[in-house]
């Protein structure tokens, strides 16, 4: 009935296709009113393809100009240098000076025929070889096939902070000769032309040509600006930003006008076009038109966005918010947007599939605690749990604790006899938390208890099951460990160390102090690893105590560690109490640390009181 209902509701709502077939048809109609919009676009590109065009001719014009005359007077002074040293009878650096100074150049080197420098204005120069830089390798055509070459003005391979423009002459001995000049020289032999080529040039009808040197100071200008710097024209150029034979737009002389630069033998090229020339055709083709046009698209603007806003977009934001919030855990949240039909039947399928998935997780959430509820129980069957363990063995006191960061950890402790007065106990923390660090430990536990009820030496019982372990652990996971072998007639304790947290040891009336050892490596860490056995002596009334990073590294609420020095502290305040009440202030402590913060580790702890030989002990089986 309450499906009929809502069926014969949706059929009276309209659909959005409906509602946007509708509008469809008015959009079309104004959008074929709006087809000299297209030309207005053709129109301005080609304009503007143009302006382009025709910039980057006239610079490439005037670049073609300076650099030919640049080569031509570079390549007739180097000529006249071969001239004089295909006369001469020997060729030395002093020579070269006396050339470079007659004929004021900035540099001449003669390259013998290996392409070697063998004398030169430049003393620092001198054996240099032409091929081991590429702007000077360029040179040893003149040792095959080419009689002159000249290069343009750029930084020289000796010294790249060295700009220079270089000709060369192949000599009548077989070598070549060099001449370079620098900025200074290479301006004044070409500024005068360099003046002349834009007096008279022209882009388009009101476009120019502008040159500056390499400080910005222009050179030639139909303004008539030479020697001024660029700026009084309003162009700026930052060489980083515009990249060059790009078109850019400044203010020229107060008119906006398309711009182009390039840079050549020093000089940067300018080329300057009117704007209002550039867009003389677009504006014939489509002026007429043009208010008609901003009013069409400004209203179809406006339509289509009132249109997908009011239709689409707002109650897709509706929706988003009530599943964002879904999203973040509310699965309490109901999507209400019902404006068309299929709005209406997204949201009733949105909170069918919402209601479905809250219950599959709250059956799943009952599976997973039944299941962890049940393997925690399994691993603290696992450890020993009665205490006092040995009733009738008075030689010791022993009592452990473990409390787990998750429903099941990785940390746990053990104690048995390997034979009749010899007490092996430990403690270990397996990486991670949960089921996988449970399953390890599981095996942990096992191998060492088997190997130290074999008889082996406590470093045996290390070796062999680091490597048992590493043995298929795909996933990397490894264990810390301290493990002692107490002899309970003498009280030495042999014991070794995998990579584990120090142990606390009080002697006597005495207080606890830190038990510094060099660790081995973690087990399951390295195939191959052999440990160290190490010693203590016991006396009667000394008391050990073996821990987990999870009592050291318990953290408050502003992620402080408890820290060894309190650890330290709490057990020297509780020397004289039983192994229990020892185990039960620690715990009490790290709670009062941490001030309700969570606990992200496991924490486990095992203390062991040392009494001495009893000659009337009973016999116990274990």
């Amino acid at each position: 009935m309450i499906k009929d209902k809502i069926m014969k509701k949706n059929r009276k709502k309209r659909k959005i296709s409906q509602s946007f077939q509708r509008w469809l048809l008015v959009l079309v109609v104004i959008a074929f009113l709006a087809t000299t919009a297209f030309l207005w676009l053709l129109q301005t590109k080609l304009a503007d393809n143009n302006a382009i065009s025709l910039l980057r001719l006239n610079i490439s014009d005037v670049r073609e100009d300076i650099t030919d005359a640049s080569d031509e007077n570079l390549l007739k002074l180097t000529h006249q240098v071969a001239d004089d040293l295909n006369g001469a009878d020997s060729i030395s650096s002093e020579l070269l000076s006396a050339l470079a100074e007659k004929y004021d150049v900035t540099e001449i080197n003669y390259i013998d025929p290996d392409g070697v420098i063998r004398a030169s204005t430049y003393p620092d120069f001198l054996d240099y070889r032409m091929d081991s830089g590429k702007q000077s390798a360029e040179f040893l055509v003149l040792l095959s096939d080419k009689e002159e070459y000249v290069q343009s003005y750029r930084p020289v391979s000796y010294d790249n902070s060295i700009s220079r423009k270089y000709g060369g002459v192949s000599l009548e001995n077989g070598g070549f000769v060099q001449v370079g000049y620098g900025a200074e020289r290479f301006q004044r032999d070409i500024d005068e032309f360099v003046v002349g080529v834009t007096r008279n040039r022209h882009v388009g009808e009101g476009g120019s040509i502008i040159i500056v040197d390499e400080n910005w100071n222009i050179v030639s200008d139909r303004q008539g600006n030479e020697g001024k710097n660029l700026d009084v024209t309003g162009i700026w150029i930052d060489k980083e930003s515009t990249p060059a034979n790009e078109r850019f737009i400044c203010e020229v002389y107060g008119e906006a006008s398309y711009c182009m630069y390039q840079t050549s033998e020093g000089y940067t090229i300018v080329a300057v076009m009117p704007q209002r020339e550039a867009a003389l055709s677009r504006n014939v083709a489509v002026g007429v038109t043009t208010a008609m046009q901003i009013v069409i698209f400004t209203a179809l603007f406006i339509l289509i966005f009132f249109l997908v806003n009011r239709l689409v977009v707002k109650n897709i934001y509706k929706i988003n918010s009530s599943l964002s919030s879904i999203t973040d855990g509310n699965l309490d949240t109901v999507v209400d947007v019902r404006s068309h039909a299929e709005f209406d039947d997204l949201s009733n399928d949105i909170n069918s599939t919402v209601d479905t998935l809250k219950r599959y997780i709250s059956d799943a959430a009952a599976r997973i605690d039944a299941e962890l509820a049940f393997a925690k129980a399994i691993q603290h069957s696992a450890l020993p749990s009665v205490f006092p363990p040995y009733p009738n063995r008075h030689e010791f006191e022993i009592n452990a604790v473990m409390h787990t960061a998750k429903e099941v950890g990785g940390d746990f402790y053990d104690f048995y006899f390997v034979d009749d007065d010899t007490l092996a106990f430990l403690v270990a923390d397996v990486s991670g938390k949960g089921i996988p660090a449970a399953m390890f430990m599981m095996t942990s536990k096992t191998l060492l208890k088997s190997y130290a009820e074999s008889g082996m030496s406590i470093e045996e019982i290390f070796t062999v099951a680091n490597d048992k372990l590493c043995e298929g652990n795909d996933a990397g996971m490894f264990v810390t460990a301290w493990m002692g072998l107490l002899d309970l007639k003498t009280g030495k304790v042999t014991y070794a160390n995998a990579g584990h947290n120090p142990p606390l040891v009080k002697h006597g009336d005495g207080s606890f102090s830190y038990l510094r050892s060099r660790p081995g490596f973690v087990l399951a860490g390295m195939e191959g690893i052999r440990y160290r056995k190490n010693e203590l002596q016991l006396e009667k009334g000394d008391v050990i105590y073996l821990y987990t990073d999870g009592v050291t590294e318990a953290t408050d609420l502003n992620n402080s560690l408890y820290g060894e020095e309190r650890l330290l502290e709490v057990l020297n305040k509780n020397a004289d109490a039983d192994t229990s009440a020892v185990c039960e202030a620690v715990k009490s402590d790290v709670d009062a640390f941490v001030l309700g913060a969570p606990q992200f580790d496991d924490i486990t702890m095992l203390c062991l009181r040392f009494n001495g030989k009893n000659n009337d002990r009973e016999e116990v089986s274990e």
